[in-house]
């Protein structure tokens, strides 16, 4: 059983036992966090939701907070010794998708 969950502006498929990284959630290591903005859920009978099916919910435990590898800008205007240089790392939470009820 599979469900697709919406959270950070984004979409993601989760099934219970993976690993997946979102954008950040105020939540400390250790915690867990539910998931109630589900968009689809599998199984015999698939629900889908108009935007989010009522009463599904994903449950997660949080494996830690961190930051994604450094993306680099570089502009620059050729002969105008003009240069600019801009390092970039998004914070992200990691997450262990425990259960999807529903």
């Amino acid at each position: 059983m599979y469900a697709i969950i919406e959270t950070g502006g984004k979409q993601y498929k989760v099934a219970a036992g993976d690993t997946i990284k979102v954008e950040k959630l105020a939540v400390d290591a250790g915690g867990n966090f539910t998931f109630d903005k589900v968009m689809f859920v599998s199984g015999d009978s698939p629900k889908i939701g108009a935007p989010y099916v009522s009463g599904a919910t994903v449950t997660a435990s949080v494996l830690e907070q961190g930051k994604h590898k450094k993306v680099v800008a570089f502009k620059y205007k050729p002969k105008k010794a003009y240069k600019r240089k801009v390092g970039h790392r998004q914070p992200y939470t990691a997450l262990k998708i425990e259960a999807v009820n529903g």
